[in-house]
């Protein structure tokens, strides 16, 4: 009798293993209508084979209000900096501003208070020989103690080839909190300079930095070396007040060429977009190009021609 009650269980309930069996196969019919339904949906609607494709699709997904514009265009430069090296966004090295090691300490602060970077590759007898990079901040270290070294202060310099992708650098950027890359040639010499900035705006489009202030605030400002800093936007009639010159009229007042601005007329005189670093003469005025956005001057640094000449 008790080997029967024992057993009883076993002829009732069903084997575990034919359960399973059963659950796997309605799975299964279950996983292939899924993919039944997602092929006929690509075959109705396939998917973008390239990335000129891909944005395309983008673009339609804006008219059809499932995005909006910043959406899309911050997605098109995720897609594009895809191809892109950090040889594509750098700035390339006669632009940089570099400082040297053996420069005074009044030399050095003048040249950041001027050019407003927060970081420096500091280089030592050769623009070539970068030997590290200098926070803008740690020069109050100096002036607060003179005996300081200025190779103390120094923070290693991170050197990635031309050929770097974006996407790796932002990557490396982020992982190891860098904000700065000494980008070199295939010969091992210096060919720029990349911040994580120059990637992000790859995606995001120009970055608002130090230069970028209110209107209203003004736009023309002193700076130590007796030097001036003049925006772009800023008026011929205000220039030429300021700085007690006139402005060629014959390029003033052409035909089809008349120009409020003196970003617009020095980019007329150079015949071409200026870029950061260039020069430029005019009027009496020397022009150093600071900063540039979107094709235009933003910032000059502006002195009279008998200035540079003391």
């Amino acid at each position: 009798m008790q080997q029967r009650l024992d057993a009883s269980p076993t002829v009732s309930d069903p084997h575990p293993a034919r359960l399973n069996e059963r659950e796997d196969k309605r799975e299964d019919r279950r996983e292939d209508k899924r993919s039944f339904l997602q092929k006929l949906a690509e075959f109705l609607h396939p998917g973008p084979d390239s990335k000129d494709e891909l944005i395309e699709t983008l673009v339609e997904a804006e008219d059809n209000k499932i995005i909006n514009a910043q959406s899309r265009f911050m997605l098109e430069g995720v897609i594009r900096m895809a191809d892109m090296t950090a040889g594509d966004a750098m700035v390339a090295a006669p632009r940089m501003d570099l400082l040297s090691i053996d420069a005074p300490f009044d030399e050095l602060l003048h040249q950041v208070i001027d050019t407003a970077h927060s970081r420096f590759p500091v280089y030592e007898d050769d623009r070539e020989n970068i030997i590290g990079i200098l926070m803008a901040k740690d020069l109050l270290k100096l002036q607060r103690a003179p005996e300081l070294n200025i190779r103390a202060l120094l923070r290693p310099a991170v050197f990635v080839p031309e050929s770097k992708g974006l996407n790796d650098l932002l990557r490396q950027f982020r992982d190891n909190r860098q904000h700065l890359a000494i980008v070199i040639d295939e010969f091992g010499r210096t060919a720029g300079l990349i911040t994580i900035e120059d990637v992000l705006e790859e995606i995001v489009g120009e970055i608002e930095d130090e230069f970028d202030i209110e209107e209203e605030a003004g736009d023309i400002f002193g700076l130590a070396d007796q030097t001036y800093r003049v925006s772009g936007d800023t008026s011929l009639e205000r220039v030429s007040e300021a700085f007690g010159v006139k402005l060629n009229p014959e390029v003033v007042d052409e035909e089809n060429h008349h120009f409020d601005t003196i970003g617009g007329l020095v980019a007329h005189e150079m015949g071409h977009v200026p870029k950061r670093g260039e020069k430029f003469s005019l009027s009496g005025l020397d022009f150093v190009v600071l900063h540039t956005r979107a094709g235009a001057v933003r910032w000059f640094k502006v002195s009279p021609t008998s200035h540079l000449k003391k």
